[in-house]
């Protein structure tokens, strides 16, 4: 699939099959759980295979499905989450199908060459068989701890669903704790640093403070290698129009990207101790897009923008877990400016004329152009003695005069940029949030910019983008995606099982779903972002697969003719085993990938897995025990419904009778 999409190899996809590892066996496991169970049995080999596949086939096929469903939606969201997670959902919707297909055809047929019955059943009565293999399971440590729970749960209903609406309730008072955020940046083993200085620095005192910052990294251990550029580098500095002779940036190695956060904290501590580096900014040196903070002002008129901008920058510096706050409005470029004043025109000069008789003096005219070594080059005459200071430029003489006696020469701060929106003029202030609940802080921003809207200059706007636009915008579109995925499991649900009550018993094993993932990521101390957004849409595929093996094995014996009670404990009963090994085998696939062990694609793998490893745990306990005993609420019910719509018809049948044999008296008989 992944060749004939075109995708590559890259930590999503990788991520993609590492994830999919415990899942692509859990069609398997249930399969060849079933095949084993049935040659216990002392069926003969071929025909245990066949009705064990048969069994379960239905329910297998039904739950991949509604795995491989909650991925469609992903095509829905657009934007760069769409742009990440498309290829991830492809890879693991491929996975996913293949299995299913393994589980159908390879599976079976293994089975019938390597598994045999067990020893000692030959000759034996298939009954006698069956009778001895159930007696041996029920004498399981597994199946004593849970048949008495499930007994339990089943008959007092009442205080099974007491106790799940407590754990519910549990869970939605969990929720306003979690941390939030874009994408988390991780454990990396790569960190940024800029170094800005005052607009004009020349590129020796920027290398000179640049020295001072390279002997700070040298101090600290855990940093293996760092590399620094001073001033303009690529492209625009080979064609002499770089501008960022004042700036220096460094790129470090680190020795462990365990040590990553611990890092950056010793890097500020010893860079807070240098005088004379200017402004610093620390970062990682990977991830997707900017983790910063935005607020963009908006004005018609200068004036009113730089006031705005300003009172913005200072509310925004006083907020809590934020640093390195910046206004681009702020960057300038010291310019010598040269102005005409009334003495220009008697001297023959006006504007045009002066601005060419300085750029003569100062870079040079071009004359022609000449060919050498098979290039072009541009012929410039320059001055001899050209102007390279203030005075120099006052003293310039034109004519008669000197420059500085027609025109005033100035030294001005100039603006780096301008930037429009809409046509208005614009200023952007930054800031990096320094703890990782990026959700807190952008609350906390906009409390900040709501008051601050009033104190604003009359024709400023303000409004909040970057990370924060970026995350609500992402949570917005996942949110819509999973309610996308409940009603296309749902309708999957329906055709698999006939039925509009059934499906919705299955799909309250979500909502439940959410307590394991939401306590797990407070444990961790993980912050809820778009990749545990993403694990939060598996889940709604992953946690009714195993009920809906249950649910399916259940109305099979009530096909058969077992009460609905029984058959809830005899379908529990023979599915607990593959649940608990499904459940396991996804949870410990996924154990590597919790603990961060992964390397570079921690960031977006940890958070995933730690809300699928908590969602499968609280998922699988309410599958064994909530939704049986839901199943049984609604059957019984029914069940009692139709006896007493059976009773009254057979009353109103018996009346009809009774009514008509006392109208019909019977003939006198002549004896």
């Amino acid at each position: 699939m992944l060749w004939t999409r075109d995708l590559s190899l890259n930590v999503l996809t990788l991520g993609a099959l590492t994830i999919a590892i415990g899942r692509v066996v859990d069609d398997s496991i249930v399969v060849l759980e079933n095949i084993k169970r049935h040659l216990a049995y002392g069926e003969e080999r071929h025909s245990a295979i066949v009705t064990a596949v048969k069994e379960v086939a239905g329910a297998v096929t039904a739950s991949t499905l509604t795995t491989v469903a909650v991925f469609l939606p992903i095509g829905l969201v657009g934007g760069m989450v769409g742009q990440l997670f498309g290829s991830f959902s492809l890879t693991v919707t491929a996975a996913l199908l293949a299995s299913l297909l393994v589980s159908l055809t390879v599976v079976p047929v293994f089975s019938y060459w390597f598994l045999r019955a067990p020893k000692g059943s030959e000759g034996v009565d298939p009954s006698e068989l069956r009778r001895k293999a159930e007696e041996k399971e029920a004498r399981s440590a597994l199946q004593r701890m849970y048949v008495p729970v499930l007994r339990f749960a089943t008959r007092r209903r009442l205080m099974s669903l007491a106790i799940a609406a407590v754990v519910l309730i549990g869970t939605f008072a969990m929720a306003p704790l979690l941390k939030t955020n874009f994408l988390d940046e991780g454990e990396q083993d790569t960190l940024s640093v800029t170094q800005e200085l005052k607009p004009g620095t020349s590129l020796e005192a920027a290398n000179q403070a640049a020295l001072k910052v390279e002997k700070a990294l040298d101090s600290i251990d855990t940093i293996k290698d760092y590399q620094v550029t001073v001033g303009s580098s690529g492209f625009a500095a080979a064609f002499g129009g770089g501008t960022g002779a004042n700036q220096a940036t460094y790129q470090l190695t680190l020795k462990d990207a365990s040590e990553s956060k611990a890092t950056q904290d010793r890097i500020d501590e010893e860079l807070g101790k240098l005088d004379g580096i200017g402004d610093t900014t620390i970062g990682a040196g990977g991830g997707f897009g900017s983790q910063d903070l935005s607020v963009v002002v908006k004005a018609g008129d200068g004036d009113v923008l730089k006031k705005a901008s300003e009172q913005v920058r200072a509310a925004v510096a006083k907020l809590d877990d934020v640093t390195d706050v910046q206004s681009d409005l702020a960057q300038s470029v010291p310019r010598i400016s040269v102005t005409a004043n009334d003495k220009a025109a008697a001297a023959g000069f006006n504007q045009q004329t002066l601005g060419a008789a300085v750029t003569q003096a100062v870079r040079g005219t071009t004359s022609g152009k000449a060919i050498l070594d098979d290039t072009e080059r541009d012929v410039v005459v320059k001055s001899a003695r050209p102007a390279t200071t203030l005075d120099e430029l006052k003293k310039l003489n034109l004519g008669p005069v000197k420059l500085g006696d027609i025109a005033e020469v100035k030294l001005v701060a100039g603006p780096v940029s301008k930037t429009r929106i809409d046509g208005a003029r614009a200023a952007t202030i930054t800031a990096k949030p320094s703890a990782d609940n990026t959700g807190a802080v952008t609350a906390a921003l906009q409390t900040k910019i709501t008051e601050l809207k009033k104190e604003l200059p009359a024709g400023a706007s303000v409004e909040i983008g970057g990370v924060s636009s970026d995350q609500n915008e992402a949570f917005a579109q996942l949110g819509l995606a999973m309610l996308a995925a409940i009603a296309i499991v749902f309708m999957l649900l329906v055709a698999t099982f006939r039925s509009l009550v059934q499906p919705l018993i299955l799909l309250v094993s979500i909502p439940f779903a959410a307590t394991g993932a939401i306590g797990l990521l407070l444990v961790t101390g993980t912050p809820m972002g778009v990749p545990a957004m993403i694990g939060m849409l598996m889940l709604i595929g992953i946690v009714v697969t195993n009920a809906i093996v249950l649910i399916d094995l259940i109305n099979q014996y009530r096909a058969q003719g077992l009460g609905v009670v029984e058959a809830v404990l005899e379908g529990g009963r023979h599915r607990l085993r593959p649940i608990l090994m499904t459940a396991l085998a996804t949870i410990f696939a996924l154990l590597p990938m919790a603990l961060g062990i992964t390397g570079e694609g921690g960031f977006i793998s940890k958070p995933l897995a730690i809300v699928v490893i908590g969602g499968l745990i609280t998922s699988t306990l309410l599958t064994l025990l909530l939704v049986p005993t839901l199943y049984a609420m609604v059957e019984l019910r029914k069940e009692r419904r139709a006896r007493k719509k059976a009773a009254r018809r057979a009353a109103k049948a018996g009346a009809r009778d009774r009514s008509g044999s006392a109208s019909d008296e019977p003939e006198p008989v002549k004896v």
